[in-house]
């Protein structure tokens, strides 16, 4: 007997372990999302405020945190670890393939490719993306065990966490 297709996305996984919320790629997907605007956010703001090694060197690792937050909404149940790998990969892939000639050439072209594809292979680059990839990893580790620890409270007591008692009642 075939069960009912179930959109993934609205799926909350039962089998989660005990204490543990469960997963909710929907929600992780937008977090994502809005992580990825705040940080070509905050690259633009780093560009515009800062110049020199700073801007190009933030501007690197921020890439890599980019494309983190991509990868996560692409792949929500992805661990930090291997969401910030993928995104090291790929950062890194980019980096080697300016080496050839087709990264400059699509720069001269185009801002957009610019500033996805670079033009110039430079080595200390690669180091600045790993550090994007640190620090993505981070954060990203962090949130998704302060949900866990929230979703945890909220399983245990069968209702939302004190602080969130706290805060509603505060505000009404």
């Amino acid at each position: 007997m075939a069960s009912a297709p179930t959109n993934p996305d609205r799926e909350i996984r039962h089998s989660a372990a005990p204490g543990r919320a469960p997963a909710r790629p929907a929600r992780t997907r937008a977090a994502a999302v809005a992580a990825a605007a705040l940080t070509v956010g905050a690259g633009l703001g780093l560009r515009a405020v800062a110049a020199g090694e700073v801007a190009k060197y933030g501007g690197d690792a921020l890439y890599t945190v980019l494309l983190l937050t991509l990868v996560v909404a692409a792949a929500p149940r992805l661990s930090p670890a291997r969401a910030a790998v993928i995104a090291l990969a790929a950062s890194w892939a980019v980096e080697f393939l300016q080496l050839g000639p087709v990264p400059a050439e699509l720069s001269r072209r185009s801002t957009l490719a610019r500033l996805v594809l670079g033009s110039t292979f430079n080595a200390p680059d690669l180091a600045w993306y790993a550090v994007g990839a640190a620090a993505g990893w981070l954060l990203h580790s962090a949130l998704r065990r302060a949900r866990r620890s929230t979703g945890a409270r909220q399983a245990v007591s069968g209702g939302p966490s004190p602080m969130g008692v706290a805060r509603t009642a505060k505000h009404t």
